[in-house]
């Protein structure tokens, strides 16, 4: 067999890294998906079986039931009685099952020491000293990457990890390059913080510990060392002089946001730039746009984690935090969620601790606060330059 040229294997990698974007608009919230077809929706989205693990489910039966979820959720939000609205998109036609698998966060407490962690402390005096709008997406020179897909891989936390150094890096050294989120994938995880590592979820704190500890700070670029993992396949942990040879980034540690704090995570966001932050994404699936504001706020799931990048004011469903997912751009806003910002954030208490906070010996259920447990836990990179 010849070997691949590496110009091919790029191709392919890029490919794997973005497959699943449609290459027609799929019909707009204005005509409700009323008659929208199974066959329209594969011509939509011609690569969406990639994202399908098992061939033998009756695919077009899911996806009649979740259009019609839909149908009957948008008619809601036409009349006016919600904040956003539902579409189709790749996970249309997943499993329950296949979109829980894409939540790999497992959120860790207390377990995990935090060996390389410094305290974020405020600038400001209180929410009220801070501006209600920010989106770093606006920032120039640009300081964000293109929304990505991680395909069948729970590894939101490698990508969440990557592009939110993608972003301090930029704005420390002025230079933007994507960054390997298949290096971050591949931090051994021998204690399973945070879950079993790989595609079995992990979160940031343990890759930035790792990444100083074992790889002498630094990262690679996405082009030298590409995704692979899109159908769910771990690979063998990276070696420290390999991971070290061709570093595109390098980190000192991370700053810790304190848990349950919207004054410090706005106040994060403004004065030092966008954020990785957990999330209970279980219902995020057919969001299509609008105010998103229907996560169980009782009993928050933790599971996913996410790159704030802003936050802003709707003129009519109001405050809103503003979130880069790694589900593709066909999620969404072009890849992005806004949620709600209240002025006073509820809280819940996450008492699913097989889904979240996975160190070994760690806390049974814990406090969680914000739309969708935004507050619960938040980090971002301190770049060394």
């Amino acid at each position: 067999m010849k070997t691949m040229t590496p110009l091919l294997a790029l191709a392919l990698a890029l490919a794997a890294v973005c497959v699943g974007m449609a290459t027609a608009a799929p019909p707009s919230l204005l005509t409700a998906e009323h008659g929208y077809t199974f066959a329209a929706y594969l011509d939509d989205f011609p690569s969406v079986t990639q994202m399908w693990s098992d061939v033998t489910v009756d695919r077009e039966s899911i996806f009649a039931r979740r259009l019609a979820v839909i149908n009957a959720h948008n008619a809601r939000y036409l009349a006016g009685h919600a904040s956003w609205y539902m579409g189709v998109n790749l996970h249309t036609a997943l499993t329950d099952s296949e979109r829980a698998s894409l939540r790999g966060l497992r959120p860790e407490r207390n377990a995990h020491a935090g060996k390389h962690a410094t305290p974020y402390v405020p600038r400001s005096a209180s929410l009220a000293d801070l501006p209600s709008h920010i989106d770093w997406r606006d920032h120039s020179p640009s300081i964000t990457t293109a929304v990505k897909n991680q395909g069948q891989c729970g590894s939101c936390w490698s990508f969440a990890t990557a592009e939110t150094l993608e972003s301090h890096y930029a704005l420390a050294t002025g230079k933007l390059q994507a960054l390997s989120q298949q290096q971050v994938l591949e931090t051994p995880n021998p204690q399973q913080c945070g879950g079993t590592g790989g595609c079995g979820g992990g979160t940031a704190q343990l890759a930035y510990d790792f990444m100083v500890d074992a790889w002498n700070g630094t990262l690679g670029s996405e082009w030298t060392y590409p995704y692979r993992s899109f159908f769910g396949q771990n690979f063998p942990p990276v070696s420290n002089s390999s991971a070290m040879k061709a570093p595109a980034a390098a980190i000192t540690g991370y700053m810790q946001l304190p848990n349950n704090d919207a004054h410090a995570l706005m106040d994060a966001l403004v004065n030092a730039g966008p954020i990785a932050v957990s999330v209970d994404a279980s219902v995020w699936h057919d969001y299509a746009g609008g105010v998103f504001n229907s996560c169980n706020q009782t009993n928050p799931d933790i599971d996913h984690a996410v790159v704030l990048m802003g936050a802003g004011n709707d003129p009519k469903y109001g405050p809103y935090w503003l979130i880069r997912n790694s589900w593709s751009p066909s999620f969404g806003e072009n890849g992005y969620i806004r949620i709600a910002r209240p002025a006073t954030p509820s809280c819940g208490l996450d008492i699913n601790p097989a889904d979240g906070f996975g160190c070994k010996g760690g806390p049974k259920s814990i406090e969680v606060c914000g739309t969708c447990g935004i507050l619960s836990d938040s980090c971002y990179p301190i770049p060394k330059i």
